[in-house]
């Protein structure tokens, strides 16, 4: 692999094998005896070798100084595992991982805490551990107390905090501690949207100072505004590197499968003894098997209603392919008769932006109770479309990208009809 002074961080045919059924901790110096002891008799008692997993498998790339990486992939990809390696916390069992520069990681709620320490004391342990010096520490407090919102708490042991608060600490403390080399995973699966806003945020602010970041999410939206590349691993192996909004259009692809129409078995449909959703199909309305931009689409849900009185609320939301609602629609169904209906809604063509689209459908009992709910049961393709795009070859912008009315005339008075695209399609 080539080496460049402007590379931090290096992995060369990086893999971690885990032995199925070992215990891995960090523990006393008892414990690790008493774990040898008991490896020993294991070794005695037989002598096969005993099952193991790779979780990474020779993945090499590199990043250089102030890029923004992303790291996705399904659950058990190695996302977690590779960023182990990169914070030390863990060896590879094969390649080599070289890091140049001082290591923040935050790969959970509260990484590297002491839960009977105060919030106070926590943020001077991390700052030692980060080897910043005690002068550093001071002159990044009041910042730090202010971003975690927590001065009312600073001198409560970080034990009685909530986790939206341990995780508001944990990472002011990851981010503001200047570490050359910021390691994040799924810093966004707690806390509220002010504060996820804060965060992708201050990763911004963090990644234009020249500091380098590894961010790991399910978040694709964020990783495609914050990262400017992206790493997709796949059963422990590098899928794909590359620009991050290519990389994850192809997750995406690859995640979800075109299913048109979802039926299902008595025993499997979503609901209970008074309602059951049976089928969710979309088509298309011209008859035609591949839909595009311009395509006009019907949405069927077929369901079996077993009780009298149920005044009900038919939803659904549309999603595009980073999981964005694109909108939400819902139709009224109050006392009907027990049977089986059918409801159709109908998606005028022009509407939809190019790209993967998935349903997601709710029952709710009078407006208030949620009796089925199911998500992505049907994902559908629709593709692009050539009609009236001019010398504009480029994926369009935008969620949806409808067909508008324009007028345009003369600012004198006479007005000359037209209709043009407000999509520009």
């Amino acid at each position: 692999m080539r080496t460049s002074s402007d590379v931090v961080i290096e992995c060369d045919r990086l893999g971690k094998r885990y032995r199925i059924g070992e215990r891995q901790r960090y523990s006393t110096l008892r414990e690790t005896i008493a774990d040898r002891s008991y490896r020993l008799f294991m070794r005695r008692q037989t002598a096969a070798e005993p099952p193991s997993i790779w979780a990474l498998q020779d993945v090499s790339f590199e990043v250089r100084r102030g890029n923004v990486l992303g790291i996705i992939g399904r659950n058990g990809a190695g996302k977690s595992t590779l960023l182990k390696i990169l914070s030390r916390i863990t060896k590879p069992t094969e390649g080599r991982a070289l890091i140049r520069g001082r290591v923040g990681s935050l790969l959970e709620v509260g990484t590297g805490f002491h839960a009977e320490l105060t919030g106070r004391e926590n943020i001077f342990l991390n700052g030692a551990i980060l080897g910043m010096r005690r002068a550093e520490i001071v002159r990044r407090f009041d910042e730090i107390v202010e971003f975690a919102e927590i001065g009312e708490f600073l001198d409560t042991p970080v034990k009685r905090y909530s986790s939206g608060m341990y995780m508001r600490l944990a990472f002011a403390v990851a981010a503001h501690l200047d570490p050359e080399i910021l390691v994040i995973d799924e810093v966004l699966a707690v806390g509220d949207a002010v504060f996820q806003k804060k965060c992708l945020g201050k990763m911004g602010d963090v990644s234009q100072s020249g500091r380098t970041v590894l961010f790991i999410s399910h978040n694709m939206l964020a990783i495609q505004s914050l990262c400017s590349d992206a790493v997709w691993l796949d059963q422990g192996r590098l899928r794909e590197l590359g620009n991050s909004r290519d990389v994850v259009h192809h997750y995406l692809r690859e995640v979800h499968t075109p299913q048109v129409d979802r039926v299902w078995s008595d025993d499997e449909a979503p609901g209970d003894q008074n309602l059951r959703l049976q089928r969710v199909s979309v088509r298309a309305e011209d008859g035609t098997n591949a839909i595009s931009v311009r395509t006009p689409l019907a949405l069927e849900f077929q369901y079996a209603i077993a009780r009298r009185h149920l005044r009900l609320n038919l939803n659904f939301f549309l999603n595009n392919e980073e999981g964005v609602v694109i909108f939400n629609s819902d139709t009224r169904l109050i006392d009907l008769a027990p049977g089986v209906y059918r409801s159709v809604c109908r998606i005028p063509g022009d509407l939809l932006n190019a790209g993967t689209h998935s349903v997601s459908v709710a029952f709710v009992r009078d407006e208030a109770h949620m009796m089925v709910e199911s998500a992505d049961v049907v994902v559908f393709d629709v593709e692009d479309s050539t009609h009236a795009r001019g010398s504009w070859y480029d994926r369009w912008p935008g969620v949806i990208r409808p067909m508008l009315e324009w007028d345009t005339g003369s600012a004198e008075g006479e007005i000359l009809p037209l209709t043009a695209t407000g999509s520009r399609e």
